[in-house]
């Protein structure tokens, strides 16, 4: 590439903050600036000896953002070099505009890609103008693993809908597709070996919920797979967008659509259905010999349709209930010299592990693989927290960092009331562009054992393809600029005017995208020991409009100017407006008052770091908890009861006691196996109050209200006493149950 010479053309005191407010470029490049001077996109021409497939691919993208050809000429003015003396990271590229037109140069095809991708963003941005600014950008990603998972489980897509999924993606530099092929719900790809694990295993009894099965004319089923061809059809167009496809098959958990088609599988004998239901199934693989022997003919088959190096086998959710009960198994457990069923599964994934390296692949598995030890040469994905990932990388084992905290797109990414049912917890565009990959727990040099991070999308309540799309964008971005090493929390609002620029894009591809980034959004706070209810948007708070008499905002309600005292109201709508038309949807915030509202409220134990958003005080903010979201304002207490102690300023008389409770045994929230009552004059003398039992929190729906007659006290104690173990039958069986509670009601 030739030398560019800097003098007034171009802008050498620009910022890369302030350069991105120009081009808004994601992921935002390493390093770039922005000249005076533009080029013309008309009179941009590709040589007419280009025939790589990167140019083809170029030429696609280019007739459909400007509708026009893109012309070859013997003397082009955009030209492209891929060598590798050129000092550039192997996927990095440097894009230069200038007087003589457009350079692309790269060491690799994998740089000049993502250089392209730069390029057609540019051309989106400055498609009307026709022009495009002077400027030099070098850039390259920080780390090599950028990940984007699929679930086809739990709701199946066609073969054209993976490929737009992968067409997504790659706009935003993502090089690795998680493809998730086989769980409880649904076997989905083909192995000719064994035809009954899509024959039965590919098909379930269809859900309310499930959407429309795409290789089934019988309405009662709801199914569908890839046939090996088809996967093949993937895995190359993949290649050509410089993707990397990693399969997913599941064990020896989450097998019970295998073990409907080969029940022999088992510990039990079957006979089993393909699940219909979501959540963890106590039925898995049986570590005997028919197992091994049907699993080592899948990876025969796995094998030769994807050139990947990984191969991903879960290893996640895997009761050992059966095991428990079974004669084999624990025949094998003293044969092998095992400790216990942990190291049970630690045996079937290294047997697995060890048949896997003698094809020359490696292993992926979720994070429970550390259980009973891990595999000698497994990659750790760290899903349940940071912890997995930092104990592989101190332990000498590389691991993709994937934690639900951050990355889950199958989460909420608005409020529930705008947006569609999702996953039971909350993850704003905010916070995944806030994840940093690289734990602090980490020394430099295990730092290098981080390969890099993904986000997953899970389906469970995504029945078709039009809500992927919602529910991965605008949140891919955000994951595209934390996987390439550019993103800056504490830059977060520029961000999101970068978001809100690519949304034209995505109206011109027909992408059906989540708007929350504009909805008004509400935080209870308080003022001089009054409520108050503070709104914000992404826009100017200044254009809320708000009613508190119940009415629906209009253009003509009170405008935002400040936190509204919520006093005797019991609803606030609000609405974001330009122009004097609504753009965003009206959300509305549920007041409930009592004695107990806006008082001093201690905890006898922490709350969850991971369900403790608004502390103590969440519990007296005149807010009932979601039951939709469980991370907005609900306490969430593990191993321990949960004990509040609410101070009601002076004595008072108290006649009732209320409490929320939330049960979801799905995810191991249960009812308290009691809730005790007692009151205080001193803070440290307490009187028993009333018991009440289980059975009549069960009753009461969670909306706990107790008579304890009248009696006076200023101090009010609510204990809500841990059930321990989740008992065998329910999801997640000899787990910690939690306790998850939100409002406190005294009248």
């Amino acid at each position: 590439m030739k030398k560019i010479i800097w003098g007034s053309v171009f802008c050498l005191s620009l910022s890369v903050g302030s350069v991105l407010a120009q081009q808004q470029l994601i992921p935002q490049p390493q390093e770039m600036q922005v000249g005076k001077k533009n080029f013309l996109i008309n009179k941009l021409t590709i040589s007419a000896d280009d025939q790589t497939p990167e140019i083809t691919y170029l030429q696609q993208q280019w007739q459909s953002i400007l509708g026009t050809e893109l012309k070859r000429s013997n003397q082009p003015t955009l030209k492209f070099t891929v060598r590798t003396d050129v000092g550039i990271a192997p996927e990095g590229y440097k894009l230069s505009v200038d007087d003589t037109g457009i350079l692309v140069s790269a060491s690799s095809e994998h740089g000049l890609f993502y250089g392209i991708q730069s390029l057609l963003q540019l051309l989106e941005e400055n498609r009307t103008a026709k022009k495009l600014p002077y400027l030099q950008i070098s850039d390259y990603p920080k780390f090599a693993y950028r990940g984007m998972h699929l679930d086809v489980c739990r709701h199946f897509f066609s073969v054209e809908e993976v490929k737009h999924f992968l067409d997504y993606i790659a706009t935003y530099k993502i090089n690795k597709f998680h493809w998730h092929l086989t769980d409880d719900q649904g076997w989905r790809i083909e192995i000719k070996s064994h035809p009954k694990l899509t024959e039965i295993g590919g098909f379930r009894k269809r859900k309310p919920f499930d959407g429309h099965a795409h290789q089934t004319a019988n309405p009662m089923i709801y199914g569908g797979f890839y046939t090996q061809e088809q996967i093949k059809e993937i895995v190359t167009y993949a290649a050509a967008l410089h993707i990397e496809v990693i399969p997913e098959i599941e064990m020896p958990g989450h097998a019970q659509a295998a073990l409907a088609a080969y029940p022999e599988l088992s510990c039990t004998g079957g006979p089993f259905e393909v699940g219909t239901n979501w959540g963890v199934m106590e039925d898995i693989f049986c570590p005997k010999e028919e197992t091994f022997a049907l699993l080592e003919d899948v990876i025969d088959e796995i094998i030769p349709l994807f050139p990947s190096n990984y191969i991903h086998i879960g290893g996640d959710e895997a009761p050992k209930t059966r095991w428990k009960a079974c004669a084999h198994c624990q025949d094998l457990i003293r044969r092998e010299g095992l400790k216990d069923e942990h190291e049970l599964q630690s045996y079937f994934i290294t047997r697995m592990e060890k048949y896997i390296n003698s094809k020359g692949k490696k292993i992926i598995g979720w994070d429970e693989i550390l259980q009973g030890g891990l595999a000698p040469n497994a990659t750790v994905m760290s899903w349940t927290g940071i912890e997995g990932g930092i104990h592989a990388a101190k332990s000498g084992h590389d691991a993709i960092m994937t934690p639900s905290s951050h990355v889950y797109f199958d989460y909420y990414q608005g409020n529930p009331q705008t947006e569609p049912l999702a996953f039971a917890a909350d993850l704003r565009l905010e916070k995944v562009y806030s994840y940093q990959p690289i734990p602090s727990e980490l020394t430099a040099e295990e730092g290098k054992h981080v390969l890099g991070t993904q986000a997953n999308m899970w389906t469970e309540y995504i029945p078709n393809f039009k809500q992927v799309q919602h529910m991965l964008f605008p949140r891919l971005m955000a994951l595209s600029e934390v996987a390439w090493g550019t993103s800056n929390p504490k830059e977060y609002k520029t961000f999101e005017n970068r978001v809100i620029a690519h949304f034209s894009s995505l109206d011109r591809k027909g992408i059906h995208y989540s708007k929350a980034i504009y909805e008004v959004v509400g935080k209870v706070v308080q003022r001089q020991n009054q409520l108050a209810y503070e709104l914000h948007t992404a826009k100017d708070p200044a254009l809320i409009r708000y009613t508190v008499d119940g009415s629906m905002p209009t253009v003509r309600s009170k405008i935002y100017a400040g936190p509204i005292l919520v006093g005797d109201a019991s609803i606030i709508r609000a609405a974001y407006f330009e122009n004097g038309v609504q753009i965003s949807a009206v959300v509305e915030q549920v007041f409930v008052r009592s004695k107990a509202t806006a008082k001093s409220v201690t905890l006898a134990h922490i709350p969850s770091e991971s369900y403790s958003k608004g502390g103590a005080q969440a519990l007296v903010d005149g807010v009932l908890g979601s039951r939709s979201v469980h991370k907005e304002h609900w306490l969430g207490f593990i191993r321990t009861d949960a004990v509040a102690t609410v101070d009601l300023g002076a004595d008072t008389d108290v006649r009732t006691v209320g409490v929320s409770l939330l049960e979801n045994k799905g995810i191991g929230v249960h009812y308290p196996a009691a809730v005790e009552i007692s009151i205080s004059q001193d803070n440290h003398t307490f009187i028993p109050l009333k018991t009440i039992s289980t059975e009549a929190i069960v009753a009461a729906n969670g909306m706990v209200k107790i008579d304890v007659g009248t009696q006076r006290g200023r101090y009010v104690k609510i204990r809500m006493k841990s059930r321990g173990k989740i008992p065998k039958g329910d999801p997640l069986a000899d787990s910690d149950s939690w306790i998850f509670t939100d409002e406190i009601m005294i009248d």
